[in-house]
């Protein structure tokens, strides 16, 4: 799987959340290559899968407060997605300059990320169906479109929460309920 990444390959596997198609962020071939084979809205951003608060301002260049900082630990790792302003990468973007990234629980999925560096995910549906819940919903809709398939079983959890950090002390919620870490 991590060969397969980094040779701009994309594959379906479970995330912290649900089964997700992902590639390379960084890379805007693959990232196009994802837009097309879901007929993804061009205008819709995907969520960004990161290794650590590090590649937030590492990679993406995004300057952080000490209270954001504060708010992103109460999520993170976890299944909330935060939209945050971001510049950079007008490809994943899409001219909107801001992104949801998401720092997952799954401790392989982050070791996975370390290595092929930030990750696109987004569910394993064409626009507008619902998600798959294991691999053979997902070849249904996807069979050969994709590179590669990793099994995890059937899958019972709901998309990640999505909330936005509009500045250092305004979240909204975009989609779902929010529960913080005990």
């Amino acid at each position: 799987m991590e060969k397969a990444l980094l040779n701009k390959k994309i594959g379906v596997i479970l995330t912290d959340t649900i089964y997700g198609i992902v590639g390379q962020a960084l890379d805007k071939d693959v990232v196009e290559r994802i837009y097309k084979i879901k007929k993804r809205n061009p205008k819709k951003p995907f969520v960004i899968l990161i290794s650590s608060l590090n590649d937030l301002t590492d990679v993406f260049g995004i300057k952080l407060t000490l209270n954001q900082i504060k708010i992103l630990n109460e999520f993170w790792p976890g299944k909330v997605s935060v939209v945050l302003p971001c510049e950079k990468y007008e490809h994943l973007h899409r001219g909107l300059n801001s992104l949801a990234f998401r720092l997952p629980l799954k401790k392989d999925l982050i070791d996975l990320i370390k290595k092929t560096g930030p990750l696109v995910a987004t569910s394993v549906n064409k626009e507008g169906e619902l998600p798959a819940k294991n691999i053979n919903e997902a070849k249904k809709y996807f069979a050969e479109e994709i590179d590669f398939y990793i099994d995890s079983g059937e899958t019972k959890s709901e998309p990640s929460l999505l909330v936005s950090l509009k500045n250092e002390n305004e979240l909204e919620v975009l989609r779902g309920k929010i529960c913080l870490k005990n």
